[in-house]
């Protein structure tokens, strides 16, 4: 069992950045695929970026293409996502999921990902 713990997330301004964490712990000896997902108020969830294991590739939604970076600690047990130039449309609850395997064919499929955590709250005003 992996556990998922985010943190990182706050209130900015537009045009502010944010480094957002994800800690895993648990069975974490081997690596996985991870990804970034959010949801913002009466919208579904969405995939944002993901990471597969090892960070031999990285696959970015067109909307932070640019903006984000998704990237892997040192260890195998950190992931982050760096936001910069942020929009009052990406306030949302942003989650960190990790997958036994990377589907390329459809890296955001929600159902690929095994684990995930409970979230953290990213507010941008204009």
């Amino acid at each position: 069992q992996v556990e998922l713990v985010e943190s990182g997330g706050g209130s900015v301004q537009a045009g502010g950045s944010l480094r957002l964490s994800c800690a895993a712990s648990g069975y974490t000896y081997r690596s996985y695929t991870m990804g970034w997902f959010r949801q913002a108020p009466g919208k579904e969830r969405e995939g944002v970026a993901v990471i597969a294991s090892g960070g031999s590739n990285t696959v970015y939604a067109d909307f932070v293409k640019g903006r984000f970076t998704i990237s892997q600690g040192n260890a195998k047990n950190t992931l982050y996502l760096h936001m910069n130039s942020l929009k009052p449309e990406d306030t949302a609850m942003y989650y960190c999921a990790a997958a036994n395997y990377y589907h390329p064919s459809n890296v955001f499929r929600e159902a690929n990902f095994d684990y995930w955590g409970q979230g953290t709250q990213v507010t941008v005003s204009s």
